[in-house]
């Protein structure tokens, strides 16, 4: 069934290159896209340069268009939108939605998250440095995933007080990646289910801002041999372009989605083509994680 307007979109961070992990969850997102004729964009979140690998974003870039996930509209770089970010921040922090915090990691972690009366002063001291914050309220926030079914999470005021703009002057990532979902028009968002956690705090800020949330669906993780999720801090190994095919037909199976043997040989686009033609939500696992030495 096709779903007017949706407008989806995968956002890697340049870290370094893609690896299964990251190919199964762009897969799911495009497929998901193309499947109700919508439009999938691609976004580079480039907000934390100290963690970011030069030419990282070009390899992804060339990673996605040998596994002809093709993207619609021009590529947009986080780094490149720091004008908005501030009016975001400008825009929460009028409605009195944030304050300034100028508390080290250390601090909280001996208050047991908790802030107190003198970590939110009124006003800034030129001498210090400060991170924003943004107010968490006493709430149950709660979502239909597409995936997973009912969800819910009760919000503590001031331990789940979280930042939107760090000491050091870099965007955090749950301001900047909804101020760009609002600003795309971002419908639906598939993601791995590693980001679950982060919904809630997404909500807050849609809800801070009156503007109406976008659907999600949240797809197994996937993890290595030890438990952990692929990712690039574990050293999961990069995806090898030359093996498109093949990267692709094992994402399908942890996906739920085999593949006939006659496509076995096949290029990269007959794959991508009947897996349109084949995808459903319905058939996808109802798990958060998946390892990935069980998936055929």
């Amino acid at each position: 069934m096709n779903t007017p307007n949706y407008r989806g979109r995968f956002a890697p961070t340049p870290t370094g290159p893609l690896h299964f992990g990251s190919i199964v969850a762009a897969l799911a997102s495009f497929l998901d896209a193309r499947k109700n004729n919508g439009q999938w964009l691609v976004r580079i979140e480039d907000i934390d340069p100290l963690r970011e690998l030069p030419g990282a974003d070009s390899d992804i870039l060339r990673t996605l268009e040998a596994h002809h996930l093709l993207w619609d509209e021009s590529i947009r770089y986080q780094s490149q939108r720091s004008d908005a970010y501030d009016a975001f921040i400008a825009q929460l922090s009028s409605h009195n939605h944030t304050y300034l915090c100028p508390c080290s990691r250390k601090t909280l972690i001996k208050n047991n998250g908790s802030h107190s009366p003198e970590c939110k002063p009124l006003q800034a001291h030129n001498s210090q440095q400060y991170a924003i914050r943004f107010i968490t309220k006493p709430k149950h926030y709660q979502w239909q995933d597409l995936l997973l079914g009912q969800q819910s999470y009760l919000s503590k005021e001031g331990l789940d007080d979280f930042v939107i703009k760090r000491k050091e002057g870099f965007y955090a990532y749950q301001m900047a990646v909804v101020c760009d979902d609002i600003d795309q028009n971002i419908s639906h968002i598939i993601r791995g289910s590693d980001l679950l956690d982060s919904t809630p705090f997404q909500l807050a800020l849609y809800q801070a801002t009156n503007t109406s949330a976008p659907q999600f669906g949240h797809i197994p993780v996937i993890l290595n041999a030890s438990g952990q999720k692929l990712s690039k801090q574990n050293q999961a190994p990069a995806i090898c372009n030359k093996t498109a095919s093949f990267n692709l037909q094992k994402a399908l199976f942890a996906l739920n989605h085999p593949p006939p043997n006659t496509l076995h040989n096949a290029p990269a686009k007959e794959i991508i083509n009947w897996a349109i033609l084949n995808w459903s939500l319905k058939k996808l696992p109802r798990t958060l994680a998946i390892k990935k030495d069980s998936i055929a």
